[in-house]
């Protein structure tokens, strides 16, 4: 069977993933600030909202992900999830985003159940688009090629939220309305959903399934004897509060700090240039430099990038947009180095235990990108109570002071820390060469 991926199929995946991570950002960048501002729910008790959800449907995705490694279905592993989880992820969205003008407790209440139900049916759509990318083609080179036009589409999908989504809430109302997140969620949800269904109908499975059915609990074998995949999970852990930190902080940040809501479009603009220039430049380094060393030297000058804004004044707005840039840069670099590692895992999976498991292994990547968020989110919660800050009301010089060590000072430790996993992890370029000759003889037998 053909290794080839045809161009139909990389735009529909880029499209997915561009889909998925306009309802991620649209969720991450708004939902406490409309939970605290609009709802009138305590930062902190929004915080725990937020957190509880999150972790509880985190600890799913393991679950999720060997679910999908157990499904046999004339369309795959993967694809079935594709054909109906987006519609049903598009309707929670928007529920999260519905003012029902109840008393305190029933908001808080309905609050909870709404985003846990969206967490949950994220992951149903969330595991099985990553994972298709590893099982759309055999030719390593064409599926890195896939997962970084993945990568792109889901940046892109990023920056059209952050751009565009303040956007949206101004021609509806402004950020002050609860119709004006209605209408966005409302907006967004379809556009997502489409194009991840669209995945699901033109994209195929060319790496056939083991026709042996793998116990839960070998299966989770991929995970625990994958020392490899472990410390890049514990880098990604670190590495993914770089941005959980940025989306959930950046209202409060330009609206607090800045004085103006629109200003998001500027960091948004910053961002894609930014995670565009880094993702276009990390295939290109990794062809004359190893995985690992990219990673660290990025995590570096990414902490950095971070520092100089924070120390040299960030009410210069032009200065630190640049600096932004600089940094989204690095984190584009880190992003699709740490994809195609995750990549090597799966192979190195098959090598060491005789089977890929790659349902689990990228639900336990998006348990990890979930648990960040909640790390994140907590952040974020208990930074604003320490701050005392209060809705609606003037930023004092104390408050505009903690945001800004929060939007930078906080990342860059999180570059720093992400590099301390990433010096275990064992994959060098040659064995993983030596790794792929051997499994391309065993298949040949």
């Amino acid at each position: 069977m053909t290794t080839k991926v045809t161009l139909a199929e990389k735009v529909v995946f880029s499209g997915g993933l561009l889909g998925q991570n306009m309802l991620y950002s649209f969720m991450s960048m708004y939902i406490l600030f409309f939970y605290t501002d609009l709802l009138g729910i305590p930062a902190t008790t929004a915080s725990v909202i937020l957190v509880t959800a999150s972790i509880f449907d985190a600890c799913l995705d393991p679950v999720m992900g060997m679910i999908t490694d157990k499904t046999r279905s004339k369309w795959g592993k993967f694809r079935p999830y594709l054909l109906f989880a987006p519609f049903l992820i598009a309707a929670a969205t928007v529920l999260c985003f519905m003012d029902f003008g109840t008393s305190s407790t029933l908001t808080v209440a309905i609050a909870t159940v709404s985003y846990l139900l969206w967490g949950m049916l994220y992951t149903v759509c969330d595991t099985p688009l990553w994972a298709l990318s590893s099982v759309i083609s055999t030719d390593p080179a064409e599926r890195t090629l896939v997962v970084t036009l993945g990568k792109i589409g889901g940046t892109l999908g990023a920056v059209i939220i952050t751009i565009g989504g303040i956007q949206l809430l101004l021609a509806f109302g402004g950020e002050r309305s609860t119709g004006a997140y209605l209408y966005s969620a409302i907006i967004v949800s379809v556009i997502a959903a489409l194009a991840i269904w669209l995945t699901g109908i033109l994209s195929k499975e060319r790496v056939a399934p083991s026709v042996e059915r793998i116990p839960f609990r070998k299966n989770l074998q991929t995970i625990y004897k994958n020392k490899p995949l472990l410390t890049l999970l514990a880098s990604l852990l670190i590495i993914n509060l770089v941005t959980g930190i940025r989306q959930s902080i950046q209202l409060y940040y330009v609206v607090y700090v800045w004085g103006d809501a629109s200003y998001g479009t500027q960091v948004g603009i910053s961002l894609v240039v930014g995670m565009l220039l880094g993702m276009t430049a990390a295939p290109k380094l990794l062809g004359a430099f190893s995985k690992k060393s990219v990673f660290i030297s990025s995590c570096i000058l990414g902490s950095l990038s971070c520092v100089v804004p924070y120390l040299f004044g960030d009410q210069n707005v032009l200065f630190t947009l640049v600096f932004f840039g600089i940094s989204f840069f690095f984190s584009g670099i880190t992003i699709i180095v740490s994809t195609s590692m995750l990549l090597d895992t799966i192979d190195y999976s098959e090598w060491k235990l005789g089977f890929r498991g790659e349902g689990i292994v990228f639900s336990t990547n998006t348990f990890i990108t979930k648990f960040s968020g909640a790390v994140s989110r907590l952040i974020i919660g208990a930074s604003l109570g320490l701050l005392n800050y209060v809705e609606n009301q003037p930023a004092t010089p104390g408050l505009q002071q903690g945001l800004s060590f929060v939007m930078f000072l906080l990342p860059a430790i999180c570059f720093l820390g992400a590099i301390i996993p990433i010096l275990f992890y064992s994959i060098s370029d040659k064995q993983r060469i030596q790794i792929l000759i051997d499994l391309e003889n065993h298949r040949a037998m």
